[in-house]
């Protein structure tokens, strides 16, 4: 790569992009919040700041976003602006200055209204010839700037890929049953069995994405750890995970009992990441199994790239009721 733009280079992804890029090639990280990994402060909507940090760049890596967790205390409108606007001008920006590739960080919860089964179905097998149903603004701009994308390389043959990651954070889950019944350590590494993804497999799947999007053109690929599930399992899941587990997984036992953790008693969905696999020659290094080694070996299961990063949180206050507000998600 020559020149390149990441922009949410304050975030957790965009922070550890910078840091895999640099060395690599000349990185511009642009953000609203100034860090370590920024070089230009300032929005994804201002369209004279964006054309400048357009110069000179071959590859966009589209990070930066208003998140989940911001949907109780962003309007809609800052959404829009944000997730839809920001993109629109960035892919203008990228088309005039000639951009090779744009990848655009998306998300599972555009999947959203598929994501848990009516009761007594099986567990959803999440690929990406499930519909998107966003239930939310976050889901509903995220689906329009991956459209916007698709947009750009029908229209202009902009080669654009739109990974759409699942769960990374480090923060505490926002669930308080989730935070009330497990260890926050337990609740992430349960996880890496249906909807987790460790932040060093995400920085290699879009540098992949880069090198081969002018390939591909334009996908929407699922990015997140390799489930040992089949899908013949889906029922069983629903009813009873860890009668599952113990078959694909039997050395958990052990490793939990030591630890006095327990598995969810039930998954509603797993995601698969079988074409991200096959299409970006992607290799995920971190799954459920090397989370039980480390834990086996008294070793913290993360990638040293997550680990550097850590945590940033969404917001720059305390809530009641947990690591960020839930009451207006839906």
């Amino acid at each position: 790569m020559s020149g390149v733009l990441v922009t949410g280079s304050s975030g957790h992804l965009g922070d550890a992009l910078v840091r895999r890029l640099t060395g690599e090639a000349r990185v511009v990280g642009l953000d609203l919040i100034p860090s370590y990994t920024t070089t230009q402060q300032g929005s994804v909507i201002d369209k004279e700041l964006v054309a400048e940090c357009m110069r000179g760049v071959s590859v966009v890596f589209h990070t930066a976003t208003l998140h989940k967790p911001h949907v109780a205390t962003h309007s809609r409108q800052e959404f829009v602006d944000t997730n839809i606007t920001g993109t629109l001008t960035l892919l203008e920006a990228a088309l005039e200055a000639g951009v090779k590739a744009f990848i655009f960080t998306s998300t599972t919860s555009a999947f959203g209204g598929n994501l848990k089964p009516p009761a007594g179905e099986p567990a959803a097998w999440i690929t990406e010839q499930v519909p998107s149903v966003p239930k939310n603004i976050y889901g509903t701009t995220k689906t329009a700037a991956e459209d916007l994308c698709h947009l750009f390389q029908r229209r202009f043959g902009l080669p654009c890929l739109a990974l759409r990651t699942s769960r990374f954070f480090p923060e505490e889950d926002d669930s308080r049953e989730i935070r009330e019944t497990y260890e926050d350590a337990n609740a992430k590494a349960n996880e890496y069995l249906h909807r987790r993804v460790d932040l060093a497999d995400i920085v290699d799947a879009h540098l992949l994405a880069a090198e081969k999007a002018p390939g591909l053109g334009f996908e929407r690929l699922i990015i997140s750890a390799t489930t040992p599930f089949l899908p013949e399992d889906r029922e069983l899941l629903r009813r009873n995970a860890t009668v599952v587990l113990k078959r694909r997984v039997p050395a958990y036992e052990a490793v939990y009992r030591e630890l006095g953790w327990k598995m969810f008693p039930t998954l509603d969905r797993v995601y698969v990441n079988e074409r991200a696999r096959t299409l970006l020659n992607w290799r995920p290094k971190y799954n459920f199994e090397t989370v039980l080694k480390a834990l086996a070996d008294g070793r913290d299961p993360r990638s040293e790239l997550a680990r550097t990063v850590g945590s940033k949180g969404y917001h720059d206050q305390q809530f009641e009721e947990g690591p960020y507000p839930v009451e207006d998600w839906l």
